[in-house]
């Protein structure tokens, strides 16, 4: 039979405290990209395909789409965009929100967009590209 574990009072505290970090975090991302979308999306786009993992025929219709996709994050809700980030959870060990959400975009629904040659570089690499901007709109 397992053990039974039971929280105690400071536990629980301390517990609650990285949760809210957690949450005033990914709260502060998702505000700080949904004041400046299509400022954010130009340079997401303008990195991907400067850095060559995006090939395409126009840079502009990535950067709608990336724009796009951002306005369908900030509407959405915790569990869908829980959802749509699941699969690359475990991408890095302390991942942000806004890049991890974008990084899953890219690999899962901007390479099947018609302007879109391929991608080229792993996941981490499309990952730490959107996240070095991510990084310089949140601060």
């Amino acid at each position: 039979m397992g053990k039974t574990f039971r929280v105690g009072n400071r536990e629980a505290k301390l517990l609650s405290k990285i949760e809210s970090s957690k949450e005033r975090e990914r709260f502060r991302s998702i505000n700080a990209v949904r004041d400046n979308i299509e400022l954010y999306s130009n340079k997401v786009a303008m990195k991907l395909v400067e850095e060559k993992l995006v090939e395409t025929v126009s840079k502009n219709a990535v950067q709608e789409q990336i724009s796009k996709c951002i306005e369908k994050m900030c509407k959405a809700e915790d569990f869908d965009i829980d959802f749509q980030i699941a699969p690359f959870r475990t991408l890095v060990p302390n991942p942000n929100i806004v890049s991890l959400y974008l990084t899953a975009f890219v690999l899962e629904t901007l390479i099947n967009h018609r302007d879109v040659v391929d991608i080229y570089g792993s996941d981490e690499d499309i990952y730490h590209c959107i996240q070095k901007i991510t990084a310089q709109m949140i601060t």
